[in-house]
């Protein structure tokens, strides 16, 4: 498969150790390396708008989003999943129908259920840090919505000059219920210029569900124009 590499992040490109922020848990190898394959590809070729610009970051969500519909939604990285912040611990807005399907239309489940609750003020008001959106939330139990006690891990997908606030970082480390399980990812934590090891390819089929659910991320970035992977299992 061409493209960018699937690094791992565990040397930065000049030999130095890529630092980890203090307080915050470094990704399981399985989980950096789904991530940081979205986080590469979509750095390198990025989604473009009607003005020029280059979306980077609507491209992870995009290719994310794909790999949990693909799965049919019990895929173990949410993309963009809004929690109420109102509630303890804050709940995750979720679809009627499908549990552990994200509620696609924020206006509309504020308009359904905003108001329902005694914490919930009688008007939304957007930019109170009522509603967060991380950009990623990793489960632990993928046939489980993303509630607090099925959160293995937050990360918020940066690519410079982005920046997270403090208020970001409080939010959502209350959402994951424990400082330590909010993590930060920049593309400089990815390696994503150093070249892939050259070797014997092992069948993807072999190398577990990581390198699968990485194989798919790049086929929905490239519109189905690498070769179609297995579908992983768990």
């Amino acid at each position: 498969m061409s493209g960018p590499p699937l690094a791992n992040g565990n040397m930065a490109p000049d030999g130095a150790t890529t630092p980890v922020r203090l307080g915050q848990v470094p990704l399981a190898p399985a989980d950096k390396k789904v991530l940081c394959s979205a986080m590469c590809q979509c750095d390198k070729m990025p989604d473009v708008g009607k003005d020029g610009k280059q979306l980077k970051q609507g491209c992870v969500a995009g290719r994310l989003q794909a790999l949990d519909q693909l799965l049919a939604h019990r895929s173990p990285y949410k993309q963009e999943i809004n929690y109420d912040m109102t509630k303890s611990p804050p709940a995750p807005a979720m679809d009627s129908a499908i549990a552990t399907k994200g509620h696609p239309y924020l206006p509309g489940w504020l308009r359904k259920y905003w108001g329902t609750e005694p914490e919930h003020a009688p008007t939304f008001k957007a930019g109170q840090g009522l509603i967060r959106r991380p950009d990623v939330v990793i489960v632990n139990d993928p046939a489980k919505p993303p509630t607090q006690d099925n959160i293995k891990q937050i990360v918020e997908m940066k690519f410079p000059p982005d920046t997270i606030s403090k208020a970001q970082e409080d939010a959502y480390r209350k959402i994951a219920g424990h400082p330590g399980k909010f993590k930060k990812l920049e593309p400089g934590e990815c390696d994503c210029d150093a070249p892939e090891p050259d070797g014997i390819k092992i069948p993807v089929e072999k190398l577990g569900w990581a390198a699968a659910a990485a194989a798919w991320v790049a086929f929905a970035l490239t519109r189905g124009r690498t070769p179609r992977p297995p579908i992983p299992a768990f």
